[in-house]
């Protein structure tokens, strides 16, 4: 069987529906149980969680920054609740936007962008241009993920935002 003996499996790339996208195809030859297969978010969306007997798979997008973005999401808070961490995961925290956000669609979008202090202590959050999921550079330059719920409203630039730090959190994956 795919993966005998591990505690948890995890694929990267091969999980969306595309004709060489073949991770679904193998785990189902081999009695994969899917629980769910995509995602409401950006990046990420073709994420695939299921089971193969009591071993739990999770298979991550191929796309660089959406492997990368759902594997700090979801991949390092299940390997932190299997070792017992309390909390598993990383918690939001506010911020204001430094830049006007446009209306949001009907996915959760974590948006690449980098963190500052202005004059009076508060933490303003500057989405980068290039939010493609392929764009690694945007990500190499992110310190922070702004964190737009499905169907926001538009965003002026001073108003509250959440936002989840990228520090040695997410240089450990």
């Amino acid at each position: 069987m795919v993966g005998a003996g591990c505690d948890l499996l995890i694929t990267i790339g091969g999980a969306s529906v595309g004709d060489l996208d073949l991770v679904r195809g193998v785990l189902d030859t081999e009695g994969f149980d899917a629980d769910f297969h995509r995602v409401a978010m950006r990046p990420g969306k073709p994420l695939l969680f299921g089971h193969l007997g009591a071993m739990p798979v999770l298979g991550l997008p191929g796309n660089p920054v959406s492997a990368w973005v759902t594997a700090l999401l979801f991949a390092c808070p299940a390997v932190g609740r299997m070792l017992g961490l309390d909390p598993p995961g990383m918690v939001a925290e506010a911020a204001v936007s430094g830049v006007d956000l446009p209306a949001n669609d009907d996915r959760r979008d974590h948006l690449r962008a980098t963190l500052r202090q202005n004059t009076v202590g508060e933490y303003v959050a500057s989405v980068l241009p290039g939010q493609d999921s392929a764009m690694i550079r945007t990500l190499a330059a992110a310190d922070c993920l702004v964190i737009r719920p499905p169907s926001a409203p538009p965003v002026r630039a001073g108003e509250r935002i959440s936002v989840l730090r990228l520090g040695s959190t997410a240089a450990d994956i």
